[in-house]
């Protein structure tokens, strides 16, 4: 079931829903899922091909408003929650909450609440880990994969027991199991240091200033503590009961990424059996919001 809200706003009058958008046929609508309210924004032909998008941190459904346009134009169905703990979400409390499982179960159920039972899903960052999972450990509900600049579970995992250099560029990871030190000094000055998350992982340029005042309003909603519950739910989840990856998958892959080594993006190509990568030279982790060829190679994959 989903019920049409009217358009929340963060501080400073900013707006977080679907009204970001000007197009029309894009709206925020609020869904009953796995016990919990998600804010859902949706666009395009309700019977066509569904593509769910998958945000990472310290993103929110905007994230992915150029993809959004794309995928519409293209003929897709596109619904793009804000995950659970972030923006107009619920965010409940704990840390179990945050665990693989429970993000792959929203994903779940939010393809049954389209009257789907399975989906494209494509993932960045954090996002990127909870749609590998959904591929892995529900593989019936996947149809094809997309991954932006995050390596498959079992090459990261592999990585940081191997790699000196990949553990330094972790090191916030580790940083954020440390309790309520992580929030404070996030939310401090005006949230600065979460601006400096944006701005230093990209390339100049990639988030002008009125694009931050959303990420701000976006985050005072639910808080910092959701989010870093995520990292902190991540090193409590059970591993994938498999890893292979059978869905077609497409891997697009900014190579300047400061916190992800490229040699990973390639190692996680051997773990699909129909898989694809593709690197963006001069380009950051951000690589869906740098590269317009991004959206034309994830139209093409999943169509």
């Amino acid at each position: 079931m989903s019920v049409t809200k009217s358009p929340a706003t963060g501080g400073m009058g900013t707006n977080t829903d679907a009204s970001l958008l000007t197009d029309h046929d894009v709206e925020s609508t609020y869904r009953d899922i796995n016990d919990l309210q998600l804010h859902v924004v949706a666009a395009g032909d309700p019977d066509a091909p569904l593509v769910v998008l998958l945000h990472g941190h310290p993103d929110f459904w905007y994230g992915w408003r150029d993809q959004i346009r794309s995928l519409v134009e293209a003929g897709f169905r596109v619904v793009v929650p804000d995950q659970r703990g972030c923006n107009l979400s619920d965010a409940p409390n704990g840390i179990d909450a945050y665990r693989q499982s429970e993000l792959v179960a929203d994903v779940c159920e939010l393809i049954h609440s389209e009257g789907r039972e399975s989906a494209h899903i494509v993932g960045h960052d954090f996002g990127g880990f909870v749609a590998w999972n959904a591929a892995l450990r529900h593989p019936a509900m996947v149809d094809r994969l997309g991954i932006f600049n995050v390596p498959h579970p079992a090459v990261y995992r592999e990585t940081l027991r191997s790699s000196p250099q990949q553990i330094a560029r972790s090191w916030y990871v580790w940083f954020y199991q440390v309790p309520k030190l992580p929030e404070w000094m996030l939310a401090r000055n005006d949230m600065a240091n979460m601006v400096d998350s944006l701005e230093i992982t990209s390339n100049p340029g990639t988030f002008d200033e009125n694009t931050i005042a959303c990420y701000k309003a976006a985050w005072r909603h639910t808080g910092i503590t959701p989010r870093i519950n995520w990292y902190r739910g991540f090193r409590r989840s059970d591993s994938p009961p498999r890893n292979t990856v059978t869905q077609p998958t497409l891997i697009c892959w900014g190579e300047d990424d400061i916190a992800l080594l490229p040699s990973m993006a390639e190692k996680s190509v051997t773990y699909c059996e129909d898989g694809r990568l593709q690197m963006f030279p001069d380009t950051s982790h951000w690589v869906h919001h740098e590269r317009d060829e991004v959206s034309e190679a994830l139209c093409r994959h999943l169509s």
